[in-house]
């Protein structure tokens, strides 16, 4: 009884959010991203769990994958929609989620950003401004079980069951299993095993 009751609920939800997912798929490829960001920013806005049923309803039909049993708090933002979203993500307030893969039962704390790579702007050319530069931008991959401390800001990928400590700003892959902590962000324990590892 309670799983049908979960089912209907979800779907009263699906259905609120099909109407602005109708408009994202009919809209022009070239006005896709910007709509999609719009669309976020907007549901952001919702606040408690009702907020996060909206989200997760909303993003299960537009990105490219997103579980409908997570947790998407107030103010969370996403940019792209080729993001993935596995299960039992729990994602905290205030963050702002580049192009990624986000691995199932990892949490992320408030305030953490997600950038699409490190290599988003180029700035050689010193005649031309960097905002018209381009860049290039990568899918980050965040593994399964891992666990982002409050304000990290990540541009690399993050292997599974690593952990990021809160203020770190990750340029270079972690490990499976990796603690890291800092600015750069550099190992300072590995999980599956007892030795401390400074590098």
């Amino acid at each position: 009884m309670k799983r049908v009751i979960k089912f209907i609920f979800r779907s009263v939800f699906i259905l609120c959010a099909l109407p602005f997912a109708l408009l994202f798929f009919i809209s022009p490829t070239s006005q896709k991203k910007p709509l999609f960001t719009g669309l976020s920013q907007l549901f952001s806005l919702i606040p408690g769990r009702l907020g996060s049923y909206f989200r997760n309803s909303l993003y299960s039909l537009i990105m490219k994958h997103c579980s409908n049993n997570g947790v998407i708090y107030f103010g969370t933002l996403f940019s792209d929609p080729d993001t993935e979203i596995h299960d039992d993500v729990y994602i905290g307030p205030q963050c702002n989620i580049g192009k990624s893969v986000i691995g199932k039962n990892t949490l992320i704390a408030s305030g953490v950003h997600i950038l699409s790579g490190k290599n988003q702007h180029n700035f050689d050319d010193l005649d031309t401004p960097i905002q018209q530069q381009g860049g290039q931008y990568q899918k980050i991959v965040i593994g399964e079980d891992c666990w982002i401390g409050n304000t990290a800001v990540i541009m690399a990928n993050v292997g599974n069951k690593a952990i990021v400590a809160a203020g770190a700003v990750v340029i270079n892959d972690v490990p499976d299993y990796a603690i890291v902590a800092g600015n750069p962000a550099k190992i300072i324990k590995q999980r599956n095993q007892s030795l401390i590892q400074i590098t």
